[in-house]
């Protein structure tokens, strides 16, 4: 697998990603507003013939990271693929000098709270009914890269 910076002509296949992961997927137009964005990096997750089978997201402000989106296709799951997207994303933001990175993640995701855990990610908080869909908490996390000066 690849892990490389998301581009325009990723999108359709960003969004098959997307699609597959999420109740309320973002939109491709949402998407496209994201590579345009200043504060925004992403990263895709690619097989040797070019398929896209994840991304990550996250706004770059000041000194901290808040990870917007993490998705694995759901036929591409298991296979190691979020760890590579959370150790590119925390590569990029030690060579950017950020100091925490957050996140928000439903409370009932504990697969996905255990991958964060795994790379040091502690909770933080709780945001009461936070996701539209259901109206479910999300778990504020936090990982220190260093201590801000």
């Amino acid at each position: 697998m690849t892990y490389r910076r998301m581009k325009l002509d990723d999108i359709a296949n960003v969004y098959k990603v997307e699609l597959s992961c999420f109740s309320e997927p973002w939109s491709m137009a949402a998407l496209k507003d994201e590579i345009k964005n200043q504060l925004s990096r992403y990263i895709v997750a690619e097989d040797e013939n070019e398929n896209i089978h994840g991304y990550i997201g996250a706004w770059f402000i000041i000194d901290e990271a808040h990870i917007t989106n993490v998705a694995v296709h759901k036929n591409s799951r298991g296979k190691g693929i979020g760890n590579g997207l959370i150790e590119e994303l925390i590569k990029e933001c030690e060579e950017n000098r950020i100091h925490a990175i957050t996140l928000e993640v439903r409370q009932s995701n504990m697969v996905a709270q255990n991958l964060y855990r795994k790379y040091g990610f502690l909770p933080g908080g709780i945001r009461k009914e936070y996701y539209s869909d259901n109206k479910e908490d999300a778990v504020i996390m936090w990982k220190q890269l260093k201590e801000a000066l």
